[in-house]
């Protein structure tokens, strides 16, 4: 079987709406040149779209058009190397999910340790910026989470009382294990991020245990410009936030 014809019966497997690459085809790298070839006339036929170098997807035709990959679906191939999570969505379109704000931006953030995933397609465009450590399956939630306590004051359409009161519930909504994960890394983030999740913590009466570390990982002598008043956040003081 030639490769042409190997990669049109594997793609025509594939599910509509279906993002793959090479690796996802099974392609050799030998290979890679002559399937390079095979896919550009499948893009020029129209049977499948490229989303950016290596990646594409096999489009979903309706009465109503063609449909495109769901946005999730877009993102994989980015996120993921060899089935293990590599990066993670964050900035405004995670904010957005996380109700902090209604801003859809027309870029997306990644965040990765090590890979700066820069896409500028016609479908998709991201931005890379890096994590403060590595992502996995386990954590990638944490870390987006954290970097909204990070960007609090530069979050679109949101003050930072109403992003005090967001986050605030969302951290209602964790598991006791989530919370502890949450000071792991918030360890790893700037002195801001460690008394702002302090200092709401508290404020929500979580335990003492939980915030020690938290606690001692600020400098008394260093102050976190936030704006906020002790009505707003009763805690505040005890964490150098003015």
């Amino acid at each position: 079987m030639t490769i042409t014809s190997n990669i049109y019966k594997k793609i025509n497997q594939l599910p509509n709406g279906k993002t793959f690459g090479y690796a996802d085809l099974h392609i050799a790298k030998n290979d890679y040149s002559a399937a390079a070839k095979a896919l550009s006339r499948l893009v020029e036929k129209n049977f499948i779209k490229k989303i950016s170098k290596g990646i594409f997807y096999k489009p979903e035709q309706t009465s109503f058009g063609e449909l495109m990959p769901d946005y999730q679906e877009l993102l994989r191939p980015y996120l993921f190397k060899n089935g293990k999570r590599i990066a993670y969505e964050t900035g405004t379109s995670l904010y957005n999910r996380l109700g902090l704000t209604s801003q859809i931006p027309f870029r997306i953030k990644i965040a990765s340790i090590h890979k700066r995933i820069n896409i500028d397609g016609k479908i998709l465009k991201t931005q890379a910026v890096k994590s403060y450590t590595k992502v996995t399956n386990s954590n990638y939630q944490i870390l987006g989470l954290l970097d909204a306590f990070k960007d609090i004051k530069h979050i679109p359409d949101c003050s930072i009382t109403q992003g005090i009161h967001r986050l605030s519930a969302i951290i209602n909504e964790l598991t006791h294990q989530q919370q502890k994960d949450l000071i792991k890394y918030a360890l790893l983030y700037p002195p801001r991020v460690r008394a702002l999740l302090g200092a709401i913590l508290e404020n929500e009466n979580k335990e003492v245990t939980l915030l020690i570390k938290l606690k001692e990982s600020l400098n008394p002598l260093t102050t976190i410009q936030l704006g906020v008043t002790k009505t707003e956040l009763p805690t505040k003081n005890n964490w150098y936030i003015k």
